[in-house]
């Protein structure tokens, strides 16, 4: 994984989650990004990094699928007391 000299994006609150699920299970993004194809969710892997560097934005439907493929309720992804934090 590439070393990030700066911080994360503030463009979703579910990156960060993302990007520990991946390392904590040691999910390569390829493996990842095919898991999410499986399920009908075409992204590159330019725009998986950027999600999980929360440098952009996310779909409804693409945090359904991601927290079906994490195994997850998709509320535990959007973990609301972050988004509160936010306003």
């Amino acid at each position: 994984m590439k070393h990030r000299s700066r911080k994360p994006g503030d463009k979703n609150i579910i990156g960060a989650k993302v990007l520990a699920y991946r390392i904590a299970n040691d999910i390569k993004q390829k493996d990842f990004l095919a898991q999410l194809q499986v399920l009908g969710l075409d992204i590159s892997s330019t725009s998986l990094s950027r999600l999980e560097w929360q440098e952009r934005l996310v779909q409804d439907r693409e945090i359904i699928i991601i927290a079906i493929v994490m195994k997850t309720d998709p509320n535990e992804l959007l973990d609301w007391k972050d988004a509160v934090a936010l306003r």
